[in-house]
């Protein structure tokens, strides 16, 4: 299961596309990269979509 929920990050983005869009863009700069916005034990997931997705919930990721 996908951490954190979609439908709770949905309340910030008004699309999925849009999130979709957000957070393919994120995860691909992690991994080229290697850059994280948390330091590494702090995020729940190992995969850069993941950690992609608690960035955004946590308002790290700026889309506006």
């Amino acid at each position: 299961m996908i951490y954190p929920s979609i439908d709770k990050i949905l309340n910030t983005v008004d699309s999925k596309y849009i999130l979709v869009h957000i957070i393919a863009t994120r995860s691909k700069e992690m991994q080229q990269n290697q850059h994280l916005q948390m330091a590494e034990h702090e995020y729940q997931s190992k995969k850069e979509l993941g950690r992609s997705l608690e960035e955004l919930e946590k308002g790290l990721i700026n889309f506006n």
